[in-house]
């Protein structure tokens, strides 16, 4: 009983993300509307760097001439600091999803702001530079936080909850249904059926014309 009540609150949580479905899409497609001629996308993967599969994941980007989005958590990256290194080296983003995942809405502001810096922090003593990027968990942010975090929120607007279907076919046909021009894909790189989906996406998208972007081009002015 207890380990369903966890899975709805997480369920819900998630759920509160797509608030912002709407103000992401159009600001999407404003930056890369349909009369450029061309068709833009950016893949983005939260709650890594794991050892395993964002490694997998890192190889098979670079294969296929890619570019992503990573938002950490903090208390990973000390132990994969090379790839965090490899991310940036091979023109990945790298941005903040906070330390340990907490509801950034949810907690008082000050242990908020911490779980922020923190990570701003161990992101910097690996790559040099702090993240401008973030992205609160669930999509949960308030007007206290804007006023102590100078970063850029990133949201999305298409979700396969590959955390909980854990299937291959059923994320990748999730994505190929509801990708359009300007979409951003939110994916967690730390199973192995999310990196087989990805791969698949890619390979299938690229043959349609589309091109992969990292979020700060995707959400450029």
């Amino acid at each position: 009983m207890e380990k369903i009540t966890v899975f709805c609150l997480i369920a819900a949580m998630a759920l509160l993300g797509w608030a912002g479905y709407g103000r992401w899409q159009a600001q999407a497609e404003e930056a890369y509307g349909e009369d450029t001629g061309n068709q833009y996308v950016a893949l983005t993967f939260d709650d890594g760097p794991n050892p395993e599969y964002t490694l997998v994941l890192l190889d098979g980007l670079k294969e296929r001439g890619v570019k992503a989005s990573f938002f950490l958590l903090g208390k990973y990256v000390e132990e994969n600091q090379e790839l965090v290194r490899r991310m940036v080296e091979e023109g990945h983003l790298v941005g903040n999803h906070s330390f340990n995942h907490v509801i950034l809405s949810k907690v008082p502001v000050e242990e908020a702001v911490a779980e922020i810096e923190k990570t701003n922090d161990a992101i910097k003593e690996v790559t040099g530079e702090s993240p401008r990027y973030i992205r609160p968990p669930y999509g949960e942010w308030n007007d206290q936080l804007d006023e102590r975090i100078d970063m850029e929120k990133v949201l999305w607007n298409v979700d396969p909850l590959d955390w909980k279907v854990l299937d291959r076919e059923k994320v990748a046909g999730h994505i190929m249904t509801h990708v359009r021009n300007g979409s951003i894909i939110l994916l967690h790189d730390s199973y192995p059926s999310t990196v087989e989906a990805a791969f698949e996406v890619i390979d299938t998208l690229k043959d349609q014309g589309y091109t992969f972007v990292t979020v700060d081009e995707l959400l450029v002015d």
